[in-house]
């Protein structure tokens, strides 16, 4: 009986505790450098609901969040935050960041890269390659975990680089 419950809170433990191992923009490259992988990148804001309930219901979410991990390299991005970007070579930097404005700020430089059709929205999330470049359109919008898997099994898995998103979804099986 002692084994079985101290092999519950470890399960329990593990569940509660599922994160995504998040970096900055500034970290990816010599992470890639290291091991090659694809890249899922969180845009959001500070005062933005929706993304606070896909970073607690999903990325929280321990299937999620190990699928992630074992797949991708993540990184989280506050498109209204002061943080310097280096990317491709370039270093990006919010100079309309206000430290004093609480709420919504200045958008940051970079966010602009994970714009549809010229517009921002809050939680984005965006896929590149290993070598940085933009796989498809950025997905703005609140992702639950079964409407994410798909798509993290899409450009996790490298099927992206085999076929369509059409004829991945004829075949996809969700398991989560």
């Amino acid at each position: 009986m002692k084994i079985l419950s101290s092999v519950l809170f470890v399960i329990i433990s593990v569940f509660a505790h599922a994160q995504v191992n998040w970096i900055s923009f500034s970290e990816l490259e010599a992470a890639i450098k290291e091991k090659p992988k694809p890249i899922i990148v969180d845009m959001y804001t500070t005062w933005c609901g929706p993304c606070k309930m896909m970073d607690k219901n999903t990325f929280q979410n321990p299937k999620v969040a190990a699928y992630i991990n074992e797949h991708f390299y993540a990184v989280k991005f506050n498109a209204e935050g002061n943080e310097i970007v280096h990317f491709k070579g370039k270093e990006i930097r919010n100079k309309n960041y206000d430290p004093n404005k609480a709420g919504r700020n200045a958008t940051h430089p970079f966010a602009g890269n994970f714009a549809v059709e010229g517009r921002l929205a809050y939680p984005t999330t965006a896929y590149l390659s290993p070598n940085l470049d933009m796989i498809t359109q950025p997905i703005q919008g609140y992702l639950t975990p079964d409407r994410i898997e798909p798509i993290l099994k899409f450009f996790g898995s490298g099927a992206y680089l085999e076929k369509t998103w059409d004829e991945f979804q004829k075949t996809f099986v969700a398991e989560w």
